[in-house]
């Protein structure tokens, strides 16, 4: 009983400190825990089929590693098929490529009518798919780019596959980043018309977005059964890191985090048993606050007021 308080204690104070509990440094003590859960049996999703999007770089390949090597069937949902070709090729497992750009929502749709006719039931859907624009770019249906990858896209596919997932007790992983905790939710200008436009800033508040629809999201698809969840993969050393953000990966860089590091609460997610409870923000395989001391937590009209839009932007009914 000690031993576990003990081990709580020192997790939480690695999330308060950030540096180390973001870090490879937080990833390794917790993994020394006694608290620490059991990783996956091998071989536990054989005869699972499991939709990894963004899967040609950083966290989504080692992802689709990650599941191909415990028996999944993993569907590579990418803008680039020669790139997944190469991705494919290298898992142990069987793999499909479906070629949708999460940004543009006509291309979502036509993913979805796709994997719809003749996708198998889907297991779990990890929606990796991410970028920062290093200006404001506007998706074809004219959405600031870095919300229409990260929220619009996501949640339209997610919704129209709804057959495909439901009966499965199926689950849902958005992949969100640390930066979003010091973001508040853009409800009064999710498109980021107004102001200096800075890219980093534009991709922490499309996944404050993420965060706070959970408990709209986790309602909305309950009835299909599905467990749906944030996870923060720490910092990571990433090719998206890399080209968008060079001085933190500089600075930061001696201390990133692997690509399988930061992967691992995700494969964890799919793989668990039994399923680990939805509707809450991961790290670690833990569920963490999605906010520090109350700094940026939004009312629930704010969050009533964001799903309207994202509804409303997607043509789903609210």
């Amino acid at each position: 009983m000690v031993l576990a308080a003990l081990s709580g204690a020192l997790d939480t104070a690695l999330d308060r400190t950030v540096v180390p509990g973001f870090s490879k440094i937080g990833y390794a003590v917790r993994r020394r825990l006694p608290s620490w859960p059991a990783d996956p049996r091998p071989g536990s999703l054989v005869g699972k089929h499991v939709v990894v999007t963004g899967a040609t770089s950083g966290l989504g390949t080692a992802t689709a590693h990650q599941l191909s090597d415990l028996g999944a069937h993993v569907h590579l949902v990418v803008r680039n098929a020669d790139k997944a070709e190469k991705v494919a090729r290298e898992l142990t497992g069987p793999s499909t490529t479906w070629v949708c750009d999460l940004g543009d929502l006509d291309s979502v749709r036509a993913c979805a009518e796709a994997m719809l006719a003749d996708a198998p039931p889907i297991d779990a859907i990890v929606h990796n798919a991410g970028a920062m624009p290093p200006e404001r770019t506007e998706s074809p249906q004219g959405h600031e780019l870095s919300m229409s990858i990260h929220v619009l896209g996501p949640v339209l596919l997610t919704d129209l596959l709804l057959p495909k997932l439901e009966g499965h007790d199926a689950r849902v992983v958005l992949v969100t980043s640390g930066g979003m905790y010091a973001q508040a939710l853009p409800v009064d200008d999710p498109d980021y018309e107004r102001g200096d436009y800075a890219p980093a800033t534009a991709y922490a508040r499309s996944k404050r977005t993420q965060v706070e629809l959970l408990p709209v999201l986790t309602v909305r698809w309950a009835a299909a059964g599905i467990a749906v969840y944030v996870m923060h993969p720490g910092w990571a050393a990433t090719p998206g890191v890399t080209e968008s953000l060079p001085t933190f990966d500089k600075v930061m860089g001696p201390i990133l985090r692997d690509a399988d590091e930061g992967a691992d609460t995700s494969t964890w997610l799919v793989a668990a048993s039994p399923r680990p409870r939805g509707g809450g923000l991961w790290m670690d395989r833990r569920e963490r606050s999605t906010s520090f001391f109350g700094r940026n937590s939004p009312t629930s009209d704010e969050r009533r007021r964001m799903w309207q839009w994202v509804a409303s932007a997607t043509g789903l009914t609210p």
